[in-house]
């Protein structure tokens, strides 16, 4: 969406003044400075010709890079899909989610993109149900989903549900699992050991860890009189995974090492030499690098990989919005189209729990970088 730019001619008058006299100066008052506007409220300006969405996302703060990342996602994809029907405006949650969204819903917004923090979500879900406006939160958590809450976010269950199904069908028989004591081990644990039942294998050990130096080293410890492995979860990040790894090969030398969507995120993941042969599922980056070089030829700078969300959410919206009439409430049904939606990560819709299904593809980290062994699906069947 472009804007005109407007030049103006400026013609100078003159005045014939008698020889030998001398004009009074002209007393000119100072032009009354320009409003105050703030970026982050509607003017009513042609707002009636758009529907109204809010964006809101951490713009100060610890998490003001992601959050602005966020931003500047949903920017491109308006300016991409030229999605003149459709007005997203950015309300900063890091002084309150609470709060952004009322300032929200009181400018007339119908549909929510965000928050991207699970307790944001949980103090804006009860605001914006009151009023019967949707949220699409960039959030992992499915613990916040349901209710008009639908998760964008990747679930871990998704990713350890395909990387374990992926190793079975290579022949890993007997897994073992390292999780750490939080929510998301918790979460983990419960997905790794129905998905390894439904894959038809076994899960020989599974151990916790908790964030104490040692505890790590310790876990693998005590998972070594279970030992060997056919394969080993590791539910973290690449960089505890890489530290893990060595410990386990003592015991499980040939074991192969899986890991969960949280790889994805860390940039270094195929620059870690422990992780060499290690597999994990995740969405697509096929369309992401394109993305990212655009976003970078835009901004000056390289997206965070959680920005994909923004762009895909906006790319949902401008999708459901062609038959989305102007001043009256976002068709949520719509949200829950079977068929599915179609982005930067690939195709995805959103179960009756409010969840994003998703297509995952399994990669290996292999020589410096990663290699796509699994394609994901290109959709969904009905």
């Amino acid at each position: 969406m472009g804007a005109l730019a407007a030049l103006s001619l400026v013609a100078a008058c003159s005045t014939v003044v008698p020889r030998g006299t001398v004009p009074a100066p002209v007393q000119r008052e100072a032009p009354p400075p320009p409003p105050r506007v703030d970026p982050n409220r509607f003017t009513g300006v042609a707002d009636t010709q758009r529907n109204r969405v809010a964006l809101l996302v951490p713009l100060s703060g610890p998490n003001a890079g992601v959050g602005k990342s966020l931003a500047n996602a949903t920017q491109l994809a308006q300016l991409d899909t030229k999605a003149e029907q459709v007005r997203i405006t950015t309300y900063d949650t890091a002084p309150g989610a609470a709060a952004a969204a009322q300032r929200a819903l009181a400018d007339g917004a119908q549909l929510i993109l965000g928050p991207l923090l699970s307790e944001d979500v949980r103090a804006v879900a009860p605001i914006a149900r009151a009023a019967r406006v949707p949220v699409v939160t960039f959030s992992n958590d499915v613990g916040v989903a349901g209710q008009g809450v639908y998760v964008l976010g990747y679930a871990p269950q998704q990713s350890i549900e395909r990387v374990v199904a992926y190793a079975r069908s290579r022949g890993v028989a007997n897994f073992g699992g390292l999780v750490p004591n939080a929510l998301y081990g918790t979460r983990a644990s419960t997905t790794f050991l129905r998905a390894v039942e439904a894959a038809g294998g076994r899960v020989v050990a599974l151990q916790t860890y908790d964030r104490a130096p040692g505890a790590l080293a310790a876990a693998v410890t005590r998972m070594a009189k279970d030992a060997p492995f056919d394969g080993v979860l590791i539910a973290d990040g690449g960089s505890t995974a890489a530290a893990a790894v060595p410990l386990l090969r003592k015991t499980s030398p040939q074991a192969r090492v899986l890991g969960t969507e949280l790889w994805n995120s860390d940039p270094s993941i195929g620059g870690k030499p422990a992780l060499n042969g290690a597999w994990f599922a995740s969405v697509s980056d096929t369309l992401y690098r394109q993305y990212a070089a655009r976003y970078r030829a835009r901004f000056g700078t390289g997206p965070y990989r959680l920005s994909s969300l923004g762009y895909d959410s906006v790319l949902l919206t401008v999708r459901i919005a062609r038959d989305w009439q102007v001043g009256t409430p976002f068709p949520e049904a719509r949200l829950r189209e079977q068929d599915g939606f179609s982005g930067i990560d690939g195709a995805f819709r959103f179960g009756r729990d409010g969840v994003a299904e998703r297509s995952l593809e399994v990669q290996e980290i292999r020589g410096g970088a990663t290699t796509t062994v699994s394609p994901a699906p290109s959709g969904f069947g009905k």
